[in-house]
């Protein structure tokens, strides 16, 4: 998977790529999708929710350049499996799930495959994580209309925000928000389709 659906596709950041060779995509799959787990296409599963083919997974990864010590927030936990890559690189990952089932189910996923650094809540991502904030770095896997505001204020100094956004079940634009000198530049990528984001 790693070599011809991702590397071979421009995917070059070592340890994104690394990560992906560790994570068992299956384990984050319903039972009867577990045959189609490597294959680069997005997956059902459950409550009108996929899991991002592996290449999107890799390539949103490795675009927002996570390094061993970063803090990294993710929105939109689905099945766990792009928190677990993120895990598998940096030193601590927030995720956020609004569907309960979902945030539940990764969890115990998360706890089975023994993840220590990943962080799960179960509510509303669009106000992202104040608390822990600022993050170097913040991963959304869901599209809303407009990238919300207190997301872009808790990117760290330097940090990386990506992002789909667009209109709902329709195409969107995969959207790079980077933060420097306290200016914000936003740089349109290339047209993805997500899951809608969830108020």
């Amino acid at each position: 998977m790693v070599e011809y659906q991702i590397k071979r596709r421009g995917v070059t950041h070592i340890a994104t790529l690394n990560a992906m060779l560790k994570v068992p995509r299956h384990e984050f799959v319903p039972d009867r999708q577990k045959p189609y787990a490597y294959e680069d296409r997005p997956l059902s599963i459950g409550n009108n929710q996929t899991i991002s083919q592996p290449y999107i997974v890799g390539y949103m990864t490795a675009v927002v350049k996570p390094d061993k010590n970063d803090k990294i927030l993710e929105i939109g936990t689905g099945s766990g499996y792009q928190a677990a890559v993120l895990a598998e690189i940096v030193a601590s990952v927030y995720t956020i799930e609004i569907i309960p089932e979902l945030g539940e189910r990764a969890k115990l996923t998360f706890d089975r495959l023994g993840y220590k650094n990943i962080n799960t809540y179960i509510g509303d991502g669009y106000s992202g994580w104040p608390s822990e904030a600022p993050f170097d770095a913040i991963i959304v896997t869901a599209a809303p209309e407009e990238i919300p505001p207190p997301l872009i204020e808790q990117l760290k100094e330097g940090g990386r925000l990506i992002i789909p956004v667009g209109p709902r079940h329709l195409v969107q634009s995969l959207i790079l928000v980077t933060k420097k000198n306290g200016e914000i530049k936003k740089q349109t990528l290339f047209p993805v389709r997500f899951v809608p984001f969830t108020r």
